[in-house]
């Protein structure tokens, strides 16, 4: 399997690592991304990688929560240019689009794009075609998540995260201050700490045993013995579910606390137990490339 410059740029920002390696890296695995990616890693080059992918595309991660707090939805909506991304009538288009998930609680994006906004005669694929001709770009709805119950929500960095999470809590405790701050300190702590799962029950198997090998290489690798070399990987593997697991996460605002026993002090304040149910988290272009224009071949395209 061959291999362009591209891939080798492209390799580099998943993993940081300089060209040369990442060439080479390449060249021993035929040009398979993901086994490149792996072998780096095995040979302790290459961190971790939560999610692999550029985050380059534009567009906007926006939430919305229905008037009575117990539909809520996080949407990405993706453009060309962040130019678009920043107008106003982008964003409210997607807030319509937004409430027409929560109001219909469409299968996917494709049941999406044939319902119809309240009050409209047009579905959500007409109006974006609509925008595409209005805006000169193309625009695209590219996922969505949808949660009942008890939710709450949190966007960051002008619509570049977006975060939901399901909140488990009575609805006595639901009205205190406690929960409140409390929910809202969880939903910060998905957008900063980015965890892939609830908790280590949640890891697959294979997706444990794929780490532990790759520990064990790069420990290996390190010179370690082969008789101390499981007990290091069993601490370092642990490591590692305490970093993609948010209720074992170090909580952000108390590093002397994890975040279960920071939703453990919150219960106690509140009266009752808060828990999460689950979350969805959100990164504006995740995994999408962005489209590099030539500046001189723009121009020259302008003149002709």
């Amino acid at each position: 399997m061959a291999f362009t410059a591209q891939d080798v740029k492209a390799l580099r920002e998943k993993t940081g690592v300089g060209m040369m390696e990442c060439k080479k890296a390449l060249t021993e695995t035929d040009g398979d991304m993901e086994k490149a990616v792996e072998l780096l890693r095995e040979r302790g080059l290459a961190a971790a990688a939560k999610k692999s992918g550029r985050i380059a595309a534009e567009g906007i991660v926006t939430a919305y929560t229905n008037e009575a707090g117990n539909v809520g939805v996080v949407i990405e909506v993706n453009s060309e240019t962040d130019f678009v991304a920043k107008n106003e009538e982008f964003k409210k288009f997607v807030a319509v689009v937004a409430k027409v998930v929560a109001d219909n609680n469409p299968a996917d994006v494709d049941a999406l794009l044939e319902m119809k906004p309240e009050g409209s005669s047009d579905t959500v694929a007409d109006m974006v075609r609509e925008k595409i001709l209005v805006i000169g770009e193309n625009i695209k709805i590219r996922r969505f998540a949808r949660y009942e119950g008890k939710v709450v929500t949190y966007v960051h960095g002008d619509g570049r995260i977006g975060v939901m999470v399901n909140m488990d809590a009575s609805d006595e405790v639901a009205k205190t201050d406690a929960y409140k701050s409390a929910a809202k300190d969880v939903a910060m702590q998905v957008a900063a700490a980015f965890p892939l799962y609830l908790k280590e029950e949640d890891i697959p198997a294979d997706v444990l045993e794929k780490e532990k090998f790759i520990l064990k290489e790069q420990v290996i690798n390190e010179g370690k013995p082969e008789n101390i070399a499981e007990k290091i990987v069993m601490g370092k593997l642990k490591k590692y579910m305490q970093d993609v697991c948010l209720m074992d996460q170090v909580y952000i605002k108390d590093s002397s606390l994890s975040v279960t026993k920071f939703l453990e002090a919150a219960s106690k304040e509140a009266g009752g137990d808060i828990g999460v149910k689950a979350f969805v988290r959100f990164e504006r272009g995740e995994g999408l490339e962005k489209r590099e224009d030539n500046f001189a071949d723009e121009v020259a395209g302008m003149i002709k």
